[in-house]
């Protein structure tokens, strides 16, 4: 299954130290070099055998996404379309509209999470959320994450 991922979804895992739960549920990911260049800027130097980086092709239409995205969502979105891409994970709502219109399957870091779970590869979503909104800065409302783990049934109504 091949996983194109934008910069937030592997910035908050480097955040609290669970990026390899990338690895666990998908194998590999593919990487642009904008959403490269955005990690270079955090600080994260990506050196994964199972993190490739691939250059999108569609130039032309990378910038026509670029008039509302940035850099790093409209390069993975192009190379989830380019590649065909199972999964893309991207986070912000702009993107994910725009990706979904484009017929692309999307998920993000609640998904991951989620997906995580059900496999038996973490226990909870809940310490692993709690991490993000903590120390990554990840944004989520409160009426949000309450309907989120309850949906998990890791909080009662």
């Amino acid at each position: 299954m091949l996983i194109v991922s934008d910069t937030s979804p592997i910035l908050n895992l480097v955040a609290i130290e669970q990026l390899e739960l990338l690895r666990d549920l998908y194998g590999s990911i593919v990487i642009p070099p904008a959403v490269s260049a955005e990690l270079h800027d955090n600080g994260i130097f990506l050196a994964k055998d199972w993190i490739q980086a691939v250059e999108p092709v569609n130039r032309v239409a990378v910038e026509a996404l670029r008039a509302e995205l940035d850099a790093g969502e409209s390069e993975a979105i192009v190379l989830a379309q380019q590649l065909n891409a199972a999964l893309l994970l991207i986070d912000e709502r702009l993107g994910r509209r725009a990706a979904t219109q484009l017929g692309l399957g999307v998920t993000g870091l609640l998904g991951v999470l989620a997906e995580a779970r059900k496999r038996g590869i973490i226990p909870a979503c809940a310490p692993l959320l709690d991490a993000m909104i903590d120390r990554a800065g990840f944004w989520i409302g409160e009426r949000l994450r309450a309907d989120y783990l309850q949906a998990l049934g890791e909080i009662d109504a």
